[in-house]
C-alpha cells in the first residue's frame, strides 16, 4: 500500500471523493444520526456535493483508488480571525488505523501554517473520531450544536499551535 496525498484535480478523483463521502457516512453514522437522512444520502447525491465543492479538497490515494478526503480553509465564522477550520475528513472503513487519516490532517494542517488555531466540528456520539482528533492535540472548546437534520449533535474541537 503506497498512499498518496494529493488536491483533488481529476473526474475520477470527484467521483471517488464522493464514493468515499458515500460509504464512509453510511459506515460511520448508522446508529449516529438518523437512518431517514442516512436513506436519502444517496451515491447520486454525493456525486452532485462532490462537483459542487472543488475546491480546498485533497485526496487520499491507495493506487488509482481514492479513498479518502478532507476538506479545508479559513473558519466560517468571521468572528473567529486567524482560525483555521477542517470542514470534513473521512476515510473508507478499510483503511481505518492505516494511517490514512493522519496523512490527510497532517496535510491539511500544514495549510494552516499561518493560523494559531484549527477548528473542527465532529458528532457528539462518535468516539472513534473525537479519540481520533485528541490523539492529534485537538480538545472539546466548550462549543456545542444541535443538527436537526440529523438528529444529532456536534461539538467543536480545537486544536492550538
Amino acid at each position: 500500500m503506497r498512499i498518496e496525498i494529493k488536491k483533488m484535480a481529476t473526474d475520477a478523483e470527484i467521483k471517488g471523493k464522493a464514493y468515499v463521502h458515500w460509504a464512509s457516512w453510511h459506515e460511520a453514522y448508522a446508529g449516529l444520526i438518523s437512518q431517514e437522512y442516512l436513506d436519502k444520502l444517496t451515491l447520486e447525491k454525493c456525486e452532485e456535493i462532490a462537483y459542487r465543492w472543488l475546491d480546498n479538497i485533497l485526496v487520499a490515494k491507495d493506487g488509482e483508488r481514492v479513498i479518502g478526503f478532507v476538506g479545508a480553509g479559513s473558519y466560517r465564522d468571521r468572528t473567529v480571525p486567524n482560525t483555521g477550520e477542517i470542514f470534513a475528513l473521512y476515510v473508507l472503513s478499510e483503511y481505518y488505523r492505516c494511517g490514512v487519516g493522519k496523512l490527510l490532517t497532517d496535510a491539511a494542517i500544514r495549510t494552516f501554517s499561518d493560523y494559531p488555531k484549527v477548528l473542527l466540528w465532529v458528532l457528539k456520539d462518535n468516539k472513534r473520531a473525537i479519540r481520533f482528533y485528541e490523539k492529534y492535540g485537538f480538545r472539546p472548546d466548550g462549543e456545542e450544536s444541535f443538527l436537526a437534520p440529523l438528529n444529532a449533535s456536534e461539538i467543536r474541537m480545537l486544536l492550538e499551535r
